[in-house]
C-alpha cells in the first residue's frame, strides 16, 4: 500500500498511541494525512510533526458526528486508506464496572467501529484499504478484560464480514495487537508479556499493508500463543485461564 509518496490517508484516534505512532511514520513516508480524534490540541500539535496534516476533530461516541464529517471529507475523496484505531479501555472485573464507562465503551469501540465499516468504504478508491483495530484481547476472553474484550471480539467478527462482504473493491484488514505501551495500558496492573512500544506496533502495522493478508497481528512471539489457547476445547482453555486471573 506504501509504495509512493501520494498516499492519501484518514487515521480516526489519531492523537495518541498507535494512531500517532502510525501518523508520524505515514508522514514520515510522505503520506497526506487526515488526523481525527476528540482531542484538538493534541491533533494540532501532532499535525504540526506531520508537515501539515488536516485536522478533523471527531467524536464516535456522539451519534452524527462521523456521518457530518464524512460529507465534508467527500470532496477531497477518495482515500488510499481509513485507519480506524480509536478506542477507550478500563480494565476490571465484570461486577466491579461502572455502567456508565461499559456504555461509553461500547459506544466508541463498536458501534463507533460499526458507523466507520457502514460510512467510511464509499470514500475509499477502488483497491484501497479499510483498516480496523480488534485486539488479541478478542480472541478469548481474558480474566478482567471486560467489556473491552467483548467489544473487539465484535470487531474482529465485523472485520472478517467485512472481508467478505467489501470484496473486491475494498481490502479490509483487521488488526490485533498484543501489549503495546501507550496510556491505554498504563491503567493496566499487571506485567504485560511481549510488550512493545507504540513505534513498533505502527511499524508492524505498515509491513502487514504492504503484504497480502487478511488479520496483522503482533508479536507473534505472543499472539500465536494466544492463537493456540483459543484452538484448545474449553475443557482445557478455561482451567489455564482461571489461573491467569
Amino acid at each position: 500500500m506504501m509504495a509512493g509518496s501520494a498516499q492519501r490517508v484518514w487515521i480516526i484516534g489519531a492523537s495518541a498511541g498507535i494512531g500517532a505512532a502510525l501518523s508520524r511514520a505515514l508522514a514520515a513516508r510522505g503520506a497526506k494525512l487526515v488526523l481525527s480524534a476528540r482531542d484538538d490540541a493534541a491533533l494540532n500539535a501532532l499535525a504540526a510533526e506531520c508537515g501539515g496534516a488536516e485536522v478533523a476533530p471527531l467524536d464516535l461516541a456522539q451519534t452524527g458526528d462521523l456521518a457530518a464529517l464524512c460529507d465534508r471529507l467527500r470532496a477531497s475523496a477518495p482515500f488510499d486508506a481509513i485507519i480506524c484505531t480509536a478506542a477507550l479501555y478500563d480494565p476490571g472485573r465484570v461486577g466491579d464496572l461502572d455502567p456508565a464507562r461499559v456504555e461509553a465503551m461500547v459506544r466508541v469501540n463498536l458501534l463507533g467501529t460499526l458507523d466507520v465499516a457502514r460510512l467510511c468504504p464509499p470514500l475509499i478508491r477502488d483497491g484501497g484499504q479499510l483498516v480496523l483495530f480488534g485486539s488479541v484481547a478478542g480472541y478469548i476472553g481474558l480474566p478482567g478484560g471486560q467489556p473491552y474484550s467483548a467489544t473487539k471480539a465484535a470487531i474482529n467478527n465485523l472485520a472478517e464480514t467485512l472481508a467478505v462482504e467489501l470484496a473486491p473493491r475494498v481490502d479490509v484488514r483487521l488488526v490485533c495487537p498484543g501489549f503495546v505501551a501507550t496510556r491505554l495500558t498504563a491503567k493496566n496492573r499487571f506485567a504485560m508479556p511481549a510488550i512493545v512500544t507504540a513505534e513498533e506496533a505502527a511499524e508492524a502495522v505498515l509491513r502487514g499493508m504492504a503484504r497480502r493478508g487478511f488479520e496483522i497481528h503482533f508479536p507473534r512471539r505472543f499472539t500465536l500463543a494466544i492463537k493456540l489457547l483459543r484452538l484448545l476445547p474449553y475443557a482445557l482453555s478455561l482451567p489455564l485461564l482461571r489461573r491467569l486471573g
